[in-house]
């Protein structure tokens, strides 16, 4: 994370604040990435993303921080020909029958998450985290390069979450409480979006993390309530997550409940190996992949991974990430 400090007031908009803190941080990966569907469609692309984050705060007299975080970020998985497109959508831009894009609304500056944080206690609106997405191990790995499908995310994106895509300066309209008080954390939030509402309680004993969540919702399939549990047991860092994401339909890519089990652990001084197995009532298949991580110093670090997803699609990834 790389910091500038503007220490005068023609920086700032409010008269009688001495200095503003800014903060600049971010990522950037690119490889390769393979993908074979279920339907023996297949494709070897360049990927890539780049991610600059933008934090700032100010400090009252009263101790009460304030403060905003922004995303700029750029995927080449993006705008195909100028026409937006839902997530993850193949696009075959110039019609020769190949895949050219999969597509993402991205370039710009996401919603931004407005905050105030007082000791343990933090209040934010907008853009915000969302309680099942920020819940202790909802992402007990990051699979590869890319994250993969991100089948080992057990609410499988049924809530709300910080999106990253640039939906303008107004974002998305939420608000949330976040409380921590030592081994305790606790989280709550709520959006216009399908009136949710979810919240979760931590609590850390011993070296594991116990995590149980709730959300009520009008959003048919939406998760209803989650638990993780994750610590060390022996070598490995492991990881138990649960989620009833509505109850079973028996359709494949409907409602139902998903489990995980996921794991990472050092082969070496700077690389460690991270697994998963996933299942879901809506998948086709069990989900499973495995991938390595080796740091080169500096922020930066050489990753891979392979999957097979729970609808039947093989990825394999690998680059480079440097973080900034």
């Amino acid at each position: 994370m790389k910091k500038v400090l503007f220490a005068t007031t023609a920086l700032v908009a409010t008269a009688g604040v001495a200095a503003a803190d800014v903060t600049f941080g971010g990522y950037g990966r690119f490889g390769i990435l393979y993908r074979d569907t279920a339907a023996g469609v297949d494709s070897t692309d360049v990927t890539s993303r780049f991610r600059l984050q933008i934090d700032a705060t100010a400090e009252s007299d009263a101790g009460v921080v304030f403060g905003a975080r922004v995303r700029i970020q750029q995927d080449n998985d993006g705008l195909a020909n100028g026409v937006s497109a839902a997530p993850e959508t193949p696009i075959d831009a110039d019609g020769d029958g190949d895949i050219d894009y999969r597509g993402r609304q991205e370039t710009g500056i996401n919603g931004v998450r407005f905050f105030a944080r007082s000791g343990g206690l933090e209040v934010g609106v907008g853009n915000i985290y969302g309680a099942l997405e920020f819940m202790p191990g909802m992402y007990p790995i990051d699979l590869g390069l890319t994250g993969h499908s991100y089948d080992y995310t057990a609410y499988n994106f049924r809530g709300d979450a910080y999106d990253s895509d640039s939906n303008g300066a107004a974002g998305l309209n939420g608000v949330e409480v976040l409380y921590s008080a030592g081994d305790l954390s606790v989280h709550v939030s709520a959006s216009d979006v399908g009136d949710r509402i979810a919240g979760f309680v931590a609590y850390t004993w011993n070296g594991w993390t116990f995590a149980l969540a709730a959300q009520d919702s009008d959003i048919v399939g939406d998760t209803e309530w989650a638990a993780t549990v994750g610590g060390s047991f022996g070598p490995a860092d492991v990881t138990l997550a649960y989620a009833k994401n509505g109850d079973d339909t028996g359709v494949i890519g409907g409602t139902g409940d998903h489990w995980v089990l996921a794991g990472r652990f050092d082969v070496g001084a700077a690389t460690d190996v991270e697994v998963y197995v996933a299942d879901a009532d809506y998948f086709t298949d069990t989900s499973y992949g495995v991938d390595f991580n080796h740091d080169l110093g500096g922020g930066t670090s050489l990753r891979g991974g392979i999957s097979s997803t729970g609808f039947d699609t093989t990825l394999v990834d690998f680059g480079v990430r440097f973080n900034f």
